[in-house]
């Protein structure tokens, strides 16, 4: 999921003006990078309480991604229709990434 929502950033910001390629459009592409790097990387880590560490990284990129859509929208650089879009799929994220979370913390408890 994480994957995807890359690909669909890439996709939405295309449309970004050109004076935003060193701001908006960069930063809300390195957000979304930055959640499947971190998922990526933290899955390769030698204790679970690292995988967590970076677990929970990812989901404050996710936290930034949506600021970073809702910005877009209020600047005007993304319709509406656009953002709900890529909204839900930010949402979905957050919620699958949050359950992975809980079910290794549990894990780790135990």
């Amino acid at each position: 999921m994480a994957d995807e929502l890359v690909i669909d950033v890439y996709n939405i910001t295309k449309i970004f003006p050109n004076s935003e390629v060193f701001g908006l459009t960069s930063q809300l592409r390195r957000a979304a990078v930055s959640v499947a790097t971190n998922i990526v990387e933290g899955s390769q880590r030698s204790t679970l309480a690292d995988y967590l560490r970076f677990l929970d990284i990812a989901l404050g990129s996710l936290a930034e991604v949506g600021y970073l859509i809702d910005v877009s929208v209020r600047l005007g650089y993304l319709d509406h229709s656009k953002a709900d879009w890529i909204s839900v799929k930010q949402e979905e994220c957050i919620k699958s990434l949050k359950a992975l979370i809980k079910s290794h913390r549990a894990r780790h408890k135990s």
